[in-house]
């Protein structure tokens, strides 16, 4: 029987990724959790109406589920990570569910998805198929805000798997992917003390 050895690897580089944040949960939180993402977060709410429901996409700390939910909109979460769950069920006060990105199943349920530095962990394979799922999960002219390192690079990072994207390569990627339109992008340097330097592609979209 042939083996499919590529997707034997990206399954290791999954379970990889998980490890590591499963492992490193309290210094993660620590550097995370109270950072504003006030940028982000203004662009993103300002094209939402107050009814609207968000799925935060790979929720980490529950940083920015809380932030949602505490502006009024209806707020699911979902993380790879056990532990982060956990962190992040207690701190927003709803339950987060542990579930991998291509797990995704909604169709048609949510106004707007947020994916800040979550789904960058994913190969660029998988992206496609992830970023086709969002594009389904989402309802007609739903939102999409997504972020990955700037750069070409990728591969295993700091015991992380990391796919990083320009303008240019994201929009090629996007070719491939699903049914959207590019609303804005904007490049940021980290917003974590001591880390400004390292940049940022962020990127919202909209179901056509």
């Amino acid at each position: 029987m042939d083996v499919d050895y590529s997707k034997l690897w990206e399954k290791v580089n999954v379970n990889n990724t998980i490890s590591y944040y499963n492992t490193n949960t309290s210094t993660f939180v620590e550097s995370t959790q109270l950072v504003q993402m006030t940028e982000a977060w203004s662009r993103f709410t300002s094209k939402l109406a107050l009814s609207s429901i968000i799925l935060d996409f790979g929720c980490g700390s529950g940083r920015d589920t809380k932030y949602f939910l505490e502006h009024g909109y209806k707020v699911e979460a979902i993380d790879g990570s056990e532990e982060l769950c956990k962190v992040a069920s207690a701190y927003t006060g709803i339950s987060v569910k542990n579930q991998l990105f291509t797990d995704l199943s909604e169709v048609q349920k949510y106004d707007a998805v947020w994916a800040c530095s979550s789904i960058l962990h994913a190969s660029s394979e998988d992206l496609v198929i992830i970023i086709k799922k969002i594009c389904t999960a989402l309802k007609s002219h739903g939102l999409f805000y997504t972020s990955f390192k700037y750069g070409e690079f990728e591969g295993e990072r700091n015991g992380r798997y990391f796919t990083d994207f320009t303008e240019e390569s994201f929009a090629a990627l996007l070719k491939k992917s699903a049914d959207f339109d590019i609303l804005e992008t904007w490049i940021t340097g980290d917003v974590r003390p001591g880390r400004e330097d390292e940049k940022w592609l962020n990127i919202i979209l909209q179901k056509k």
